[in-house]
């Protein structure tokens, strides 16, 4: 669903999906919370609807459409 939202806002090519299952560190951090953005250590934990991505995209200066 999450990578459904990033579609819509025509950025998924620009997404790197991390799988964290076999990263002991990655799978403590952030366990339930995934999926997870991170755009230059500044991150949005699921769960996020249409609107607080594009808040989360504004407001890291990331422009999208």
């Amino acid at each position: 669903m999450a990578f459904a939202l990033t579609q819509q806002l025509n950025i998924s090519t620009q997404i790197e999906i991390v799988d964290i299952a076999f990263d002991d560190e990655l799978f403590s951090r952030y366990g339930v919370t995934i999926p997870v953005l991170n755009y230059q250590g500044k991150e949005l934990n699921w769960p996020f609807d249409l609107e607080q991505l594009q808040v989360w995209l504004s407001d890291n200066g990331i422009t999208y459409n």
